[in-house]
Parts: C-alpha cells; sequence; structure tokens
C-alpha cells in the first residue's frame, strides 16, 4: 500500500479530481461540501496549505497510481498535543481496508511530526464503514457527537491514547 504523503501544491488537481468523483459516495454519508467548495477550489485549497503552514492542521493525501487520490486524512485543530481527525476514501477502494490501513499509518506518524498524544474523531451512527476503521484502529468511543457536526445526524466521538 501507498505511503500518506502531506499535502501540497503538487496535489491540487488530484484533490480536485477525487472530490469531484466521489462527491455522491461521500454525500450518501457525510455532509455535502456544496457548490460553493467546488467553486471556489483553487482558494480553498490554498488556504488549507496556508493553514497547515501555520501548525493548526496537517493534511494528508494517499496516492495511487498516476498520482491519483485514493484518500484524504486531515488532523484539524492541533492543539495541546492533541487533534480531530477526518478522513474520506474513494468508493473504489473501500472494504479493502485502505482506510484502516491509512489511519493506523497516520497514528504512528503523528506523534514524531506533530508530537500528538491523543487523536478525536466523530462520525455518524449510520456510517458503519466509519466506525469499524476507528474501532480497528485502536480508538474508543467516548461519548455522543453534536449532530450539528454530523450534517444533522446523531453520532458518536471516539479518542485514541497514541502512547498506549
Amino acid at each position: 500500500m501507498p505511503e500518506l504523503e502531506q499535502l501540497d501544491a503538487r496535489h491540487a488537481a488530484a484533490v480536485l479530481d477525487f472530490e469531484t468523483a466521489n462527491r455522491a459516495y461521500f454525500a450518501a454519508s457525510i455532509s455535502d461540501r456544496g457548490d460553493a467548495f467546488f467553486e471556489r477550489f483553487d482558494e480553498l485549497f490554498t488556504a488549507s496549505l496556508v493553514e497547515q503552514k501555520t501548525g493548526t492542521c496537517a493534511f494528508y493525501v494517499l496516492p495511487g497510481e498516476e498520482g491519483a487520490v485514493l484518500g484524504r486524512f486531515n488532523l484539524y485543530d492541533i492543539h495541546r498535543r492533541a487533534a480531530v481527525l477526518g478522513y474520506r476514501v474513494a468508493e473504489h477502494v473501500t472494504g479493502r481496508g485502505v482506510a484502516t490501513a491509512a489511519v493506523r499509518e497516520l497514528c504512528r506518524r503523528v506523534t514524531g511530526e506533530h508530537g500528538l498524544r491523543t487523536l478525536r474523531a466523530a462520525t455518524a451512527e449510520q456510517n458503519a464503514a466509519s466506525r469499524k476503521v476507528l474501532l480497528n484502529s485502536g480508538f474508543v468511543a467516548i461519548g455522543p457527537a453534536d449532530p450539528a457536526q454530523l450534517g444533522g445526524k446523531p453520532g458518536t466521538w471516539f479518542e485514541r491514547d497514541l502512547r498506549a
């Protein structure tokens, strides 16, 4: 399996292709990014790179063949050795352990690269695949998530102690 790469300017076109090709698939289980995301993609992508340089976020892509993106794995709100994890993988690689392997890799890397000790992630109750990825990656349920954070859907927060 390919290794995660930290997001940089060379990934822009592949990320847009990934988001466009999988938009309907993602919208079935998580909030749709909306038309504005695609209309303002270049601006938003550049803003993400700037935000990443500040150290409050870190964005990763899982490359596939010929530069295609198989998945995105993002750390938000990096603060006090903790961060929030968000991820999405292409529909054509779901069910193959790709997300679980990438989340596990990210958990190994972020202690050294970002000094993190804790990762948290929220997932909707109906998103069984995402819940399975988190559980298989060493996360444990810690309580309910605010439905407003999950597109109005009830969900659960999960946490992983990276020192364990």
